[in-house]
């Protein structure tokens, strides 16, 4: 039952058999396979360098690595960008991902591309080396295979350490890459590595439990079964048709048995642990505070359901007196290596780590924030006619300074309404709809604003942090279980002035609304204690500690989350805010639909929204005054 909570040291039994039966092996023994290869091509290629790891909870292990050069790099040190993963340093991007390759930027494409990382090609020719790893357990590094985890972390700040003291290194490191190359940036450079001197964190999640696995407390189970069953284990070191070819070591094929002792499965952990207090996601906790290094946070408006929320609270959590966000649209793989903003890349680094700044990171020329307003309708997965359509704008800080948090009211005739205060029409709804909704039969209510409430020409821009405040209950079905608790799937949609919804570019080149919030009403509580609370982002811990009762008939006020967002209404175009009891379009692979994580015995009934005199229910947004009209009547 939800109630129930396991104890805080929780954890699978595969950790404990596993870390035992890896603790001890000895991997020095291990041939060396490096090879080097300095004439086919327009650097020096040295595939499979070790790197031996030891000290780690998971025990020992060799990180494998190849590293692309300049020729001249021996004479000449360079600064090194580092990357370090399960997807595989010897698959092609060409092979990972063909159609996405085949729409990469010609600039970025060579027989060294890889996914989601930086082409060696383009960026030895700029006078950067190009390292890129196999994470532990994976590709051709033995050791365990436990990814994002504190092991993750230590084991890839000892290869950041290596790597900035060989003598084609300069001694400054740097960190680019994109999802999993992105996400990794935050944890490890939390550790402070010696060496490290930048990173750029592009579109990754920076808070394991909240960005990425339990959105609201709920387990976003369809997209860690994807991502773990399409693109980790299946490059697991010792497997005998590994995605990579076959591990360069001898007798390297293991067998069914002793290949799950060697891993963390993420799709059974992710079940069993529900609280951040449990040591499966207590081991990957962090002080965002302790990044001291130089950063560039790119987030994308569109990554709603993955990186969004972690490039922006990185960007505000982290300890870096020179810290800057950049907001992009578009798909998830292909920006990344756009002209305009490699260029930006390539100006972040060459500051922080060569000194040639000319792009003004380091004397403040150059604005904290660097935001795309989408205003307009550019489609969805046109690149070219985002572009065209979406201005960029720059800022000095965020949230927006001069942001004008407005409360729009839900009311009975299922309208949402601008007001400075609660004005109850008078007669008391309880807006019901079935739990258990789900992607293909959706279930829920859709509440509106008014288009005339904008005159003629008038706008009106919505970019920041979002946050619902509603009033909710459950009842049972007749015969059937006693709810216990509620599941809030919220989505804010744009309507244009024909009525018809404007979706954005998202992770996958798919439609998306503007922004989702999710929050298991059990995990209600808010700890306005805590540093990172704010009136426009509530904080909650999500241990078993906070786990809080719900009872049908009983009406539990709630403050959901919602992701930041951005976009101008014009004249004729509104908002909908949708409160669904399950997943609904714009979700894609991010789905939650474990039997487990939503069983029936707990969730099953009628879900309802409270709205009268003494249940106000809104929708906080905000407004963005134009810079001119700050200060003026």
């Amino acid at each position: 039952m939800t109630l129930t909570a396991p104890k805080p040291d929780n954890h699978s039994g595969t950790e404990a058999k596993s870390t035992s039966a890896t603790q001890h092996r000895d991997y020095s023994s291990l041939p060396d396979v490096t090879t080097h290869d300095r004439t086919s091509f327009p650097y020096i290629f040295s595939k499979n360098v070790s790197v031996p790891v030891s000290g780690l909870a998971t025990g020992p292990g060799l990180i494998r690595c190849n590293i692309y050069r300049p020729h001249d790099s021996d004479t000449n040190p360079v600064p090194v960008l580092v990357t370090y993963g399960p997807y595989g340093k010897d698959i092609s991007y060409s092979e990972f991902n063909p159609k996405s390759f085949s729409e990469v930027n010609p600039a970025h494409k060579s027989i060294h591309s890889c996914w989601e990382t930086p082409d060696p090609s383009f960026w030895t020719a700029h006078s950067y080396a190009i390292l890129r790893a196999d994470e532990l357990g994976t590709g051709q590094s033995p050791g365990f295979l436990d990814t994002m985890s504190r092991s993750t972390s230590e084991a890839f700040a000892t290869l950041i350490t290596w790597a900035s003291s060989q003598p084609w290194s300069t001694g400054k490191v740097g960190l680019l890459g994109v999802s999993y190359y992105a996400g990794s940036q935050w944890r490890v450079a939390a550790r402070q590595p010696r060496g490290l001197a930048a990173i750029i964190p592009w579109e990754g999640m920076s808070d394991y439990y909240r960005d990425r696995c339990r959105h609201g407390g709920i387990y976003s189970d369809g997209f860690v079964r994807w991502w773990w069953e399409r693109q980790v284990v299946g490059n697991q070191y010792g497997l005998a048709n590994r995605r990579g070819g076959k591990t360069v070591d001898e007798n390297g094929e293991k067998e069914k048995g002793e290949l799950e002792r060697e891993r963390r499965d993420q799709t059974v952990d992710n079940r069993e642990n529900r609280y951040r207090d449990e040591r499966y996601y207590r081991e990957k906790e962090y002080d965002m505070g302790d990044i001291t290094v130089p950063v560039l946070s790119v987030g994308n408006w569109g990554g709603i359901l993955l990186h969004l929320r972690g490039n922006i609270q990185g960007y505000l959590h982290a300890g870096s007196e020179k810290k800057f966000l950049r907001m992009i649209t578009g798909r998830h793989d292909l920006p990344f290596y756009y002209d305009e903003e490699v260029e930006v890349q390539r100006s972040f680094l060459d500051a922080f780590l060569k000194g040639e700044d000319g792009g003004g990171w380091t004397d403040g020329r150059r604005a904290r924030v660097d935001l795309v307003i989408r205003k307009g309708d550019a489609g969805v997965n046109d690149a070219q006619r985002e572009r065209d359509t979406f201005e960029r704008r720059e800022e000095e800080e965020w949230p927006i300074e001069r942001t004008e948090y407005a409360r729009f009211y839900l009311s009975g005739d299922m309208a949402m309404v601008r007001m400075n205060n609660w004005v109850h029409e008078g007669v008391q709804k309880k807006l019901g709809y079935r739990a258990l909704g789900t992607i293909d039969e959706s279930q829920g209510l859709t509440f509106k604003t008014v288009p005339s409430d904008m005159g003629p020409g008038q706008e009106m821009e919505i970019t920041g942090h979002i946050v619902a405040h509603l009033n909710v209950s459950a009842s049972p079905d007749v015969g059937g279980p006693t709810p216990s608790d509620i599941d809030l799937f919220l989505t804010l949609r744009h309507i244009g002035k024909d009525g018809k919804e404007i979706f954005y570019t998202g992770t996958a080149g798919d439609p998306v609304p503007l922004t989702k919030g999710w929050l298991r009403v059990s995990l209600r509580k808010v700890n306005e204690k805590h540093p990172k609370h704010q009136p426009w982002l509530p904080h909650r811990d999500y241990t078993s500690r906070d786990v809080l009762p719900v009872i049908q008939g009983e009406v539990y006020a709630v403050d959901v989350e919602m992701w930041p967002t951005c976009v101008v209404l014009q004249e004729g175009e509104s908002l909908a805010l949708e409160v669904a009891s399950g997943d609904t379009q714009g979700s894609g692979i991010f789905l939650h639909n474990d039997a487990v994580d939503r069983s029936p015995d707990i969730f099953q009934g009628t879900n309802y929204v409270h709205i009268s005199k003494q249940y106000a229910n809104y929708l906080l947004l905000p407004v963005i005054p134009r810079k001119e009209d700050v200060g003026h009547v």
